[in-house]
């Protein structure tokens, strides 16, 4: 069973991604059943899955539909993400092992040397995750994925990367990071990460307000 229902998720998350299903689509089980040529069961756990990642929405008797992915929703992910990363990167640079470090600076590396938008764009957000996962918590590199489709940063880097230097200033700012939790500079790490992230923010809407970092409204309120 998991493995049709693995191959339902994988075919119905194509579809949105693609586009192919709008936003506010109804996802009917029999149709989907009858176009995959599999059980409703399968369908309907894989709608359930899919709505755990935030790609679909259920309904009390009105059954699934399509979530909005467009500029609107990724900024809202991403608020949430300028709250939660900067503390993933503190955690880091208590927790990092040799083995974490080795990954990220390779990845790094990875992203200098890639030649493609979407080569960039996936070194960039290994970053994040590699990031994650030096806390020793999974819990962390699971949540940052729930909130970052590679389908659709993949769209928007292209379109961001079009009227900016995107790639130097991402790498930049990932070493800047990278260095302050080999130190293990822990407060630095946070700032900095705060930082990457509202300028991401502040590009897709210049007039957003930015988010005080945390670790300052700490400090603030001693």
């Amino acid at each position: 069973m998991d493995s049709v229902v693995d191959l339902a998720s994988a075919r119905i998350r194509e579809l949105v991604l693609s586009g192919e299903l709008a936003p506010g689509a109804r996802l009917g089980q029999v149709e989907l059943a009858e176009r995959f040529g599999i059980s409703r069961t399968p369908v309907r756990e894989a709608l359930r899955r899919l709505a755990g990642e935030g790609l679909v929405e259920g309904h009390s008797n009105r059954g699934f539909r399509v979530v909005d992915l467009g500029l609107e929703a990724v900024m809202k992910r991403l608020e949430v993400r300028a709250v939660i990363e900067p503390g993933v990167a503190r955690l880091a640079a208590e927790r990092r092992t040799g083995a974490d470090v080795e990954n990220l600076e390779r990845v790094i590396i990875r992203e200098e040397r890639a030649k493609s938008g979407v080569a960039v764009h996936d070194a960039s957000r290994e970053f994040h995750v590699l990031l994650a996962r030096a806390t020793g918590n999974e819990e962390f590199a699971r949540a940052l994925d729930s909130l970052w489709f590679v389908e659709v940063g993949r769209r928007l880097l292209s379109r961001r990367a079009a009227v900016s230097d995107w790639q130097s200033d991402d790498i930049r700012e990932h070493r800047g990071i990278l260095a302050a939790v080999i130190e293990g500079r822990a407060d630095d790490a946070g700032r900095l990460m705060h930082e990457h992230l509202q300028g991401a923010i502040r590009h897709w809407d210049p007039e957003a307000r930015s988010l005080a970092h945390p670790a300052s409204e700490d400090r603030g309120s001693g």
